[in-house]
């Protein structure tokens, strides 16, 4: 990418499409009974905010993630690789329901994928 392309949060519509992709994800993540344990004490307001912060910095937005480091917010939760690959999973769902192009979406999955070891406490 050259340094005069657009950034894939530009290209992915900027906050628009990170304000549709929050809510839409979250209804796919909540519904999904091996994922919403993991949610059932959370304040969805609070991390709907956080993830528009998270997604804006991971498409290379101009928002700054604000939130606790991800592997301190996620420490000693039990989240696995399985739960990752689910969760990582109704992202490129949603994505693709919001009309994202399948490269686009494979492109975010990719650099959210950047962060599982940090997300399940493990390394390589």
């Amino acid at each position: 990418m050259s340094p005069n392309s657009p950034s894939l949060y530009d290209r992915l519509g900027g906050e628009d499409m990170i304000a549709s992709l929050i809510p839409a994800f979250y209804v796919r993540a909540l519904a999904d009974p091996v994922l919403a344990p993991f949610f059932k004490h959370t304040a969805l307001d609070k991390l709907h905010g956080m993830q528009r912060e998270f997604f804006a910095m991971a498409t290379g937005g101009p928002i700054t993630y604000s939130g606790k480091p991800l592997a301190h917010a996620h420490h000693g939760r039990g989240i696995t690789k399985h739960h990752f690959a689910l969760f990582t999973g109704h992202l490129a769902d949603t994505l693709l329901d919001i009309g994202v192009t399948q490269e686009e979406a494979d492109e975010v999955i990719k650099r959210i994928n950047s962060y599982t070891n940090e997300v399940t406490g493990t390394s390589y």
